[in-house]
């Protein structure tokens, strides 16, 4: 793929740009067979390839310019606005859609925030689209003095763009490079985007994750259910599960699933979807993973009215662990209290080989039957990996 930003320099986001692909995919290869080599019995599974282009879900983008002539981009070196409204790896729907944003954002006269100056308003959007086509656009704005004119335009913008199915406005005061702050505004009817993921429906609210690769995203969660049920496990644990995608692919009669996520509004993005699929032995909690491992056994008090027996093994835990951290990965507490439990299984998905090549240094009591990279991030270094782990006999 070529990207005639990335050849004028205007942005060097995308650091494998111009390379071949299969390159870039055996690259990719190269370095996580290194860092998990320790692992000599793995089996590595076929790489999931991803699309060249048009395959990111979502677009984040600072606002600069002028509200008469905004950018929808980047910052450059000196903190002015650099456009990349035609970026390629974003996907068709989202590009389609840039035009009519820059002309609400030119008729509400909602102005760019200048970073070197620290003034104006409108600092980011955030752009998602789902895979029925459907949109929900953030803005992020510096204080709520641009809602009245956000409320008065917002239904030309409709009109304009009648996939628009969620926008809100996040506030987001403080000057430092963080992309939104945490008040949100919905200003419309619905309030969260459908993603339909294989035969799963997920509920995405304005500040929940999902993966920006929606094929690749289908095809992890695939991986993940097609090792859980050959473990079958009575009883599964997904922290850091965000919306569901791993705790919702792994429901089974006679299983359950307990889902752990920090976020509350992913949280309540799964118990939608796991109502709406009558999956009543699939159940939510918001909270730190870790803390809720080691605290009271491992189940929450608020436990929605389950029993503690059935929810995992002897000591709490469960048979089955699935475990998506970020990319710093799962830290010490939880690999001690993994290593010393009786969980026989543990199915670790990572962003980052490096970290999760620490955390299973860490558990030597499991090995890796098998492994999978999926390709998330092409034009990239970074790559999602999956492995299976069993507990090693005594």
């Amino acid at each position: 793929m070529d990207c005639v930003y990335f050849d004028a320099g205007r942005c060097r986001s995308c650091s494998l740009m111009g390379t071949p692909y299969p390159s870039q995919l055996a690259e990719k290869e190269a370095d996580c067979q290194t860092l998990l080599a320790a692992h000599r019995g793995i089996q590595w599974l076929p790489s999931i390839r991803s699309d060249e282009s048009g395959f990111r879900n979502k677009a984040k983008m600072v606002i600069g310019g002028t509200a008469a002539e905004p950018t929808i981009g980047i910052l450059d070196a000196a903190g002015e606005g650099v456009d990349l409204s035609g970026c390629n790896v974003c996907s068709p729907g989202l590009l389609a859609a840039f035009p009519a944003i820059s002309a609400f954002i030119s008729r509400a006269g909602l102005t760019p925030y200048s970073v070197p100056r620290r003034s104006g308003e409108l600092k980011n959007i955030i752009l998602t689209e789902s895979p029925d086509g459907e949109l929900m656009l953030r803005l992020v704005i510096r204080s709520d003095q641009l809602l009245a004119r956000v409320r008065k335009n917002l239904p030309g913008l409709l009109a304009d763009l009648p996939q628009l199915r969620v926008v809100s406005v996040n506030l987001h005061p403080e000057h430092k490079a963080v992309l939104e702050g945490e008040d949100e505004v919905v200003l419309t009817a619905e309030s969260t985007l459908p993603m339909r993921v294989n035969d799963v429906t997920l509920h995405l609210r304005p500040q929940s994750f999902f993966q920006t690769n929606t094929d690749i995203a289908a095809a992890l969660y695939r991986q993940g259910r097609e090792w859980v049920d050959r473990v079958n496990p009575s009883s599964v644990w997904d922290l850091y599960c965000g919306v569901g995608g791993f705790a919702l692919h792994s429901a089974a009669p006679g299983r359950d699933v307990t889902g752990i996520e920090f976020s509350a509004e992913a949280i309540n993005s799964a118990r939608l979807s796991a109502r709406e699929a009558g999956l009543d032995r699939v159940r939510f909690e918001a909270g730190d993973a870790t803390a809720f491992v080691l605290g009271s056994g491992g189940i929450p008090e608020a436990a929605s009215g389950t029993e503690a027996s059935g929810t995992g093994t002897s000591d709490g835990g469960p048979d089955l662990m699935i475990v998506n951290p970020p990319r710093r990965g799962i830290g010490s507490e939880l690999c001690n209290w993994l290593e010393a439990s009786d969980v026989q299984h543990l199915l670790y998905s990572s962003c980052n080989a490096k970290s999760l090549a620490k955390d299973l240094a860490a558990m030597p009591s499991f090995t890796a039957v098998e492994g999978r990279l999926l390709d998330m991030f092409p034009q990239t270094k970074h790559y999602e990996v999956m492995v299976l782990l069993e507990r090693r006999a005594a």
